[in-house]
């Protein structure tokens, strides 16, 4: 079974999109990191982004009337990236170069149709006569002869792999109609050549391949809506000069009458493809769609509308899907499961991942629906624990089916049941749940919580919730592995009637709360004033919150000012600022002007210290954080501004406590707030000095770290004197650092 996921927009592609793609996507390339590709304009611009973040980490161009020419590929054994302008002009360079006509240049002899970086093989230069070098070899003598093998045909499409320690490249080319597939063995120095059988009325649009067992297996859209297979054996041992390569037939791209007019297609394992293109039924307007096909029993297995057009591109790396959607380039996220006939035709309960029950929202549910949801559940847990045979699942599925039902007849007959009647026999639910039906169980108990605290204003069991969370159980204690997508509701409610020693909890484990929540958290926490949802210190102080994270480098006073008893290790505060360099640092207290003292109560500083720990996308935060009121922002700010006074006094950087914000953590939350907030935080007069102290205590860093890296040259060199010299020897030496 597959499933498209979740999407989001890696980056815009028009004149304001911000990374030089105004003139539309060539290629996109893996890069140097699994979460990085490389995208190359049709114009002189690459691009490396990140792309759980979203963010560009380096762009480079050629100059003005220079054009790049074939796809940038990365090198993945140096981590250096090529680039190939003007057809035979190469370049080479590091991510710390910024100006390429400093780079590594090389002309070459003929013109370049692509380069392909192998893992373990290199890149592999293919030239459009035909001809191919490793990088290696091409590097030796730039401008030697490379030999024309193809003559007038032209290449359409090429691809290379690793066989064992071989590196193979395959490519097609067309003349006259007619197509050709090379395939060549660089270290035998073989090559093959072979025309693919023609179809009538029809011609090949698109290609992919993969190679399995020595056995090359070439795949082809044709513009008849369908797709054919070709095997093409590495083992060779005839001399024709030319054969026929025989296809039949894969998959037919038609569903309920409806037909699919692909342009670009991926192969994701050897059940599935991906298909980009146009579905259309007769008599109906066209549609471009992206769509995930089962080749094993032909069926259409899911699709999505692209309402704003495609370039009819499509990429797939490391399950994520990349295309252009009208004027940004997309990301989907997919999945694929071992296919079954039963999956393929959607009449499999559990034909999701062995996950799902992460990922279904129990407060949609209606009472009925909880009883069978319940025993979908129980089938998925017993699908993802057992080893056992089909024929034993079935009849273990088979045993559990009574108990399942009397689960979910139970939390039925509860319904209208007294409070404590109600918590009594949850609780004995909770204590009977076993292996591997408990992460059902824990869903059904917090969704008949929450669904009664809804129905029930006055009711909330908050030290029942609290319970499931701090159970000595050992059954219990596996919640903690589960997300924020098996209860949705329950951060709401705990956010409606303040519990924030569970929002503590949630936000320091769940691992995929909505920004959405995060955002109402932080905003609560930071609240100083109100009626309905009043924050204050004196209310935190009466509230069990956890202070592991903050007691260790805060200590409060009655009037809440911070005794600041630790030693400047390194000597940062923002009076460095001023003759830093020639002035002695002393081993004496120093409180800066804004950070000496924390802006929040321990309690509050704990809280915020949650949501610093809390997982989130930048891309969906950021607007949110741009709501936040100013006072509020300002307030946290100085608590982040703290927090970075206390992290730069210790020589390693690091907080002590447990669950305390990392550096990282807190400069990135920096970052993000000034992001959202700058022009507020610009125009707020209490937030002048905030802002001219953060720059001066970040100028001194960099001063200070500046200067640091002056002397380390000198000192590599004392260590690499220290380990010459003769131990047994004594000697007394004097070296003076200039």
């Amino acid at each position: 079974m597959a499933a498209l996921c979740e999407s989001f927009t890696l980056c815009g592609l028009g004149p304001s999109g911000g990374v030089g793609l105004g003139g539309g996507l060539l290629a996109l390339e893996p890069g140097p990191d699994p979460d990085h590709v490389l995208l190359t304009d049709r114009g002189r611009t690459a691009t490396l982004f990140k792309v759980s973040d979203q963010k560009p980490l380096g762009c480079w161009s050629v100059k003005h009337g220079q054009i790049i020419t074939c796809p940038v590929v990365c090198n993945f054994e140096t981590h250096e990236y090529i680039a190939v302008h003007d057809d035979k002009v190469l370049r080479i360079w590091k991510n710390k170069d910024i100006n390429l006509d400093k780079v590594f240049k090389a002309t070459l002899s003929a013109d370049v149709y692509r380069i392909h970086s192998l893992p373990n093989g290199g890149p592999v230069v293919l030239f459009k006569g035909g001809g191919v070098r490793t990088l290696d070899v091409l590097l030796e003598a730039p401008q030697q002869e490379i030999e024309n093998i193809i003559s007038d045909e032209v290449i359409k499409w090429s691809e290379a792999f690793m066989e064992g320690q071989q590196p193979v490249l395959i490519f097609t080319t067309e003349k006259d109609g007619d197509f050709f597939v090379y395939v060549q063995k660089l270290k035998m120095n073989s090559l093959h050549k072979y025309k693919l059988e023609q179809q009538e009325l029809s011609k090949p649009l698109s290609f992919t391949a993969y190679i399995k067992n020595q056995i090359i297996t070439l795949l082809c859209l044709y513009s008849n809506d369908s797709v054919y297979k070709v095997l093409i054996p590495l083992q060779q041992n005839t001399e024709e000069e030319e054969q026929i390569l025989s296809k039949s037939l894969l998959l037919n791209l038609s569903v309920s009458g409806s037909v699919l007019k692909g342009t670009s297609f991926v192969v994701l394992d050897k059940d599935h493809v991906a298909v980009l293109g146009s579905l259309a039924a007769s008599g109906e307007e066209s549609k471009e769609c992206l769509t995930i096909w089962n080749t094993k029993f032909q069926t259409l297995q899911t699709s999505k509308e692209l309402p704003l057009g495609t370039s009819g591109q499509l990429w797939c790396y490391e399950e994520k899907f990349f295309f252009t959607h009208g004027k940004v380039l997309t990301v989907i996220m997919y999945k694929c499961e071992t296919s079954s006939l039963a999956a393929a035709v959607g009449k499999l309960k559990d034909s999701q991942t062995p996950d799902v029950s992460s990922f279904v929202n129990w407060n949609t549910l209606g009472d009925e629906e909880l009883v069978v949801s319940f025993q979908s559940q129980q089938s998925v847990a017993l699908k993802s624990e057992s080893k056992m045979t089909l024929r034993s699942k079935r009849n273990t599925v088979a045993k559990v089916q009574p108990d399942t039902l009397s689960v979910g007849q139970l939390l039925l007959n509860l319904k209208d049941a007294s409070t404590t009647a109600f918590e009594d026999e949850l609780r004995q639910l909770m204590s009977k749940a076993q292996m591997p039906d408990f992460q059902a169980t824990i869903g059904c108990v917090i969704t008949a919580l929450i669904n009664r605290c809804k129905t029930n204003p006055k009711y909330y069991p908050r030290n029942f919730l609290l319970q499931i969370f701090f159970s000595g159980c050992e059954l219990c204690s596996l919640f903690f592995s589960y997300s924020c997508s098996l209860c949705p509701d329950l951060m709401a409610v705990a956010l409606e009637k303040k519990d924030v020693h569970l929002l503590q909890i949630c936000l320091q484990r769940f691992p995929d709360i909505p920004e959405e929540i995060t955002y109402a958290c932080l905003k609560v926490f930071l609240r100083q004033v109100g009626i309905t949802v009043f924050i204050s210190e004196a209310y935190l102080q009466r509230i069990d919150v956890n202070l592991e994270s903050v007691i260790c480098y805060i200590d409060i006073e009655f009037n809440n000012k911070e005794v600041k008893t630790e030693i400047v290790e390194n000597g940062f505060n923002a009076e460095l600022e001023q003759d830093i360099w020639d002035t002695k640092i002393t081993k004496e207290t120093h409180l800066t002007s804004d950070g000496e003292f924390c802006p929040v109560g321990p309690q509050k500083a704990a809280l915020l210290n949650a949501v610093l720990h809390s997982a989130y996308s930048e891309t969906f935060l950021l607007p949110h954080l741009k709501n936040l009121p100013a006072q509020q922002a300002v307030l946290f700010l100085r608590y982040l501004y703290y927090l970075y006074v206390k992290c730069s006094e210790k020589i390693n950087t690091t907080l002590p406590g447990i669950r305390s914000p990392t550096i990282n953590q807190i400069m990135d939350w920096m970052c993000l707030l000034l992001d959202a907030q700058f022009t507020v935080m610009v125009m707020l007069p209490e937030a002048k000095e905030l802002l001219s102290n953060l720059h001066k205590f970040v100028r001194a860093q960099v001063r200070f770290y500046s200067e640091l890296n002056k002397i380390e040259g000198s000192l590599r060199e004392l260590q690499r004197l220290n380990h010459q010299k003769d131990s047994q020897t004594y000697s007394i030496e004097v070296l003076e650092l200039i």
